[in-house]
């Protein structure tokens, strides 16, 4: 049996092989059928080629010659106009993999005097972000230095800036992706900083710089770090809400992990539990986004879809280069031969702080239930100005509770439309709490004192809302609670549920399904006097697909007349829900 790092190398020549021929002679990308080319794509593929050769030291794979696809790849990428800089960085950080001495780098003696001219300059450019392209500038500072491009090295102030801007947005430590909104865009690409900084610090030419900021680093990759026992799946579902899960999801989370045994941040009485969720994540990744027989990534088809934004090219580029570095990283670490140590599930619920002020509160809230296996995730988050379903506050859990996709429905959350004011109880909360209820319930409680718009535009003295979700076992109830301050019209109530299946062909074996009952939802109370409208077939719909499978029902509780609101009065809708929870074969 191959070892883990010999099968990573293996899925990588395969990937690679696959999408060699889409690099074109003048190094840009030609795109999967039916997408469209990103600016970046060049130097996701030259950092793919890169450590490609860190890995293994080869030059050719299936008739090509990989030096020359990397330096077309970085002469693609240096000249694209406007500057894509994320592709600038993965491109400098390709060009740095085969060598940090340009005298002795293979790739930047193909390059003609003009590029290598371009290079210095793009590399020179000095930019500032506050989300997730900070790590790029980052990367960027790393191949200025180690090439010799500047004197100065920046790495060490472009970290110390990254982390004083999540001291400022967090009071946790957690990395906000800032963007349009409310703020506390915590999603998948915190996950992605850190890993993508660690990775470009292993490549600096001064290993004391790297030295110095790995106990920074290590502040905050530790949180993320603990959060993993709890978030990972039985079946190995990594990281399932927000925008760019799926796939990433599980690639992200392993490199994380990987990284943290590396570097010694994960203790040793920990490793044997973290080496079993390694295993769980990359099986699901294996299974659930691999086609075994080609041997490439498939990220969307008639049943399934990724994020807008991530192309098929990308990903498979981005896949082969996590395979190479886990290939090396496994070697590092010496991940144990044999079956994972059993570890006796026990049911819990914790609520991860993400940010906690006078303005607002936002976290996780995730719940594992040992008798059924249910396990979900309720993020309380900003959706960054991008309204979509993946980041609302209800539980994720792929398989049992769905959503789809890239597109905005109000799935386990009651919509309430005043006028032009369309709200909905998300984005962020006060007061959140979670606990033991009666009967080893567990309860995650929060308060919305004004509320909130779809466009994350908070509405002053106009009416609040409560929400408290209790589960008991593999039980589900919510109640939502809204009280107005002065009489006010309602003019439209919605309640969206989604009933989805798992891939027909990509799934992991013991994946998560509803069993012929379903959900069995049940509605406590309706003081909105709502009505359930006939079911809505939408198999044949692209836009309702999801990470993992294809959303085959909607069904939606509706009041499309008008309700007077009066203060003083509490209205409540509470749902009961009994998911009949079963297992696919894989």
């Amino acid at each position: 049996m191959h070892s883990f790092s010999e099968q990573c190398l293996d899925m990588a020549r395969s990937m690679l092989g696959h999408n060699l021929d889409s690099i074109q002679p003048d190094g840009t990308i030609l795109p999967a059928n039916g997408e469209a080319s990103r600016p970046d794509e060049p130097g996701h593929a030259a950092y793919a080629l890169g450590e490609y050769y860190r890995a293994t030291g080869e030059t050719s794979l299936k008739g090509f010659d990989l030096i020359d696809l990397a330096a077309r790849c970085v002469t693609a990428q240096m000249f694209t106009e406007p500057p894509a800089e994320n592709g600038l960085a993965y491109a400098s950080l390709g060009l740095l993999c085969f060598g940090p001495s340009k005298d002795r780098n293979p790739v930047w003696e193909r390059l003609v005097e003009e590029t290598q001219g371009r290079i210095d300059k793009q590399l020179l450019h000095r930019s500032d972000y506050d989300n997730h392209w900070q790590a790029f500038n980052i990367a960027k500072a790393v191949a200025r230095f180690s090439f010799g491009l500047s004197k100065k090295d920046e790495t060490s102030r472009l970290i110390e800036r990254l982390v004083e801007r999540i001291d400022q947005t967090s009071s946790a430590g957690f990395f906000d992706d800032a963007s349009d909104g409310l703020g506390g865009n915590f999603n998948l690409y915190g996950v992605l900083t850190f890993v993508f900084i660690r990775s470009a610090l292993q490549l600096h030419a001064n290993n004391g710089v790297r030295d110095r900021k790995l106990p920074t680093l290590r502040t905050y990759v530790e949180k993320y770090i603990r959060m993993m026992p709890d978030l990972v799946r039985a079946d190995g579902l990594g990281w399932a809400f927000g925008r760019a899960a799926g796939a990433y999801g599980q690639m992200h989370c392993i490199s994380l992990i990987l990284q943290g045994l590396r570097d010694g941040w994960i203790p040793d009485d920990q490793k044997t539990r973290y080496f079993d969720i390694l295993r769980r994540l990359f099986l699901f990744f294996y299974q659930t986004y691999l086609d075994q027989d080609q041997g490439f990534l498939d990220l969307r088809d008639v049943e399934r879809t990724a994020y807008e934004k991530h192309t098929t090219r990308m990903a498979n580029f981005d896949a082969a280069r996590y395979l190479c570095q886990w290939a090396r990283l496994a070697k590092a670490v010496q991940i144990p031969a044999g079956g994972p140590k059993v570890e006796l599930q026990r049911t819990s619920g914790r609520f991860v702080i993400f940010d906690k002020g006078n303005r607002k509160e936002q976290g996780l809230f995730l719940y594992r239930d040992a008798d059924s296996g249910l396990h979900l995730q309720i993020p309380l988050i900003s959706c960054g100005g991008h309204l979509t379903s993946d980041s609302l506050p209800f539980p994720h859990c792929p398989g049992v509770f769905d959503w789809p996709n890239n597109v905005y429905a109000p799935v386990m959350l009651p919509e309430l439309t005043f006028g032009d004011h369309v709200t909905i109880p998300a984005f962020y909360g006060r007061n959140c709490v979670t606990g033991l209820g009666l009967r080893n319930s567990f309860y995650f409680r929060y308060e919305q004192p004004d509320l909130i718009t779809t466009k994350e535009e908070i509405l002053r003295n106009f009416g609040s809302v409560k929400v408290q979700w209790t589960f008991t076992g593999g039980k589900i109830s919510c109640e939502f609670a809204y009280t107005v301050r002065q009489q006010v019209t309602l003019d439209k109530f919605r309640y969206a549920l989604a009933i989805a299946a798992p891939h027909s062909r990509y799934r992991v074996s013991g994946a998560f399904t509803l069993g012929p009952l379903g959900q069995r939802c049940s509605v406590v109370r309706d003081d909105f006097q709502a009505s359930w409208l006939d079911t809505e077939v939408v198999s044949a719909d692209p836009n309702y697909r999801t990470n993992y499978g294809k959303i085959h029902y909607l069904q939606y509780l509706v009041r499309d007349h008008p309700l007077i609101m009066r203060p003083g009065q509490v209205y409540r809708l509470a749902v009961n829900f009994d998911p009949d929870i079963a297992h696919v074969e894989g």
